[in-house]
């Protein structure tokens, strides 16, 4: 299967940045998509920006502009720089990758424990 192991999560000021990383690891497994998403106890899990294995990148409205997703296909890690945040960024935030493993016979979803980021006033 598929580990993810985040990390760089926080506590920053209103204005300040953060930068989170994600390790993708396991058996054989081919990654196909890797993202991150966030979650906070009243709002449930949304996504926050996400990466295909072709480049392409896709970012939630709230973030354009000040969250930035990259990420290195030889090592099979995500990072999502964080700038400009707010407190309504407070959230633990979550590593996701869709996956191909030779115990599935379609494309998986796998999820990080999380890491939380928090945005002091």
């Amino acid at each position: 299967q598929v580990q993810l192991a985040e990390s760089g999560g926080g506590l920053v000021h209103t204005g300040g940045s953060l930068r989170l990383s994600c390790v993708a690891s396991g058996s054989r497994f081919q990654v196909y998509r890797m993202g991150w998403y966030r979650q906070t106890p009243g709002k449930g899990r949304e996504l926050v920006a996400h990466i295909s294995n072709n480049g392409d990148t896709n970012y939630a409205d709230s973030v354009k502009g000040r969250f930035t997703i990259t990420r290195n296909y030889a090592e099979n890690t995500v990072h999502l720089q964080i700038n400009s945040l707010k407190p309504k960024d407070t959230a633990v935030y979550y590593c996701n990758a869709i996956a191909l493993t030779s115990t599935h016979l379609a494309q998986s979803d796998f999820w990080g424990k999380g890491t939380q980021g928090t945005v002091s006033t």
